[in-house]
């Protein structure tokens, strides 16, 4: 991982960005080589593991959660269907809509990449206990999400995609 700036830390000095951005920086090149069979990589594995694990409406809610423009988003959907990872089916509340959903193939494959990527975050944060490991994790979820531990995750879907509450989480 990264040395520390050479600034000192001092008062209200925080070297928070950057600790974030280290750990972010060293997580991705380690998930990369975690998720080598997926089409690019970290980006792959978080798809992959929000169509799997995520109860996400659209392409459209794929893409505004995770920060990836729609065009992109077609283009890794694509390459995912190829490789029979997912496949687009009519969502049953809106035929308009195509829903993405995961095969059996693409479960199976993110099973066996998620194991990889746990060892690595664990290989990651081995200079924490493992209940601080626990507790960062669960910080930083509900940092990123905004909710508290009793609160719908699946709010910030609907803010970021504009969706009527009901139809999402």
């Amino acid at each position: 991982m990264s040395t520390t700036p050479t600034e000192a830390r001092t008062g209200q000095h925080s070297l928070f960005g950057w600790s974030l951005a280290a750990l972010l920086r060293e997580w991705s090149a380690r998930v990369d080589g975690a998720a080598d069979e997926l089409p690019q990589g970290t980006r792959g594995y978080q798809l992959l593991s929000a169509v799997v694990h995520g109860n996400l409406p659209s392409q459209a809610a794929l893409a505004a959660t995770l920060g990836i423009d729609r065009t992109v988003m077609t283009y890794l959907v694509d390459a995912f269907e190829e490789c029979g990872f997912v496949e687009r089916q009519q969502d049953p509340a809106d035929r308009r809509a195509r829903r993405i959903v995961a095969t059996d193939r693409g479960r199976e494959l993110l099973a066996t990449v998620d194991a990889r990527v746990a060892a690595a975050e664990d290989d990651l944060l081995a200079g924490l206990e493992p209940a601080q490991r626990t507790l960062l994790r669960e910080l930083l979820e509900r940092a990123a999400t905004g909710t508290g531990p009793d609160e719908d995750p699946c709010r910030t879907v609907v803010e970021a995609t504009g969706a009527r509450p009901g139809r999402v989480g």
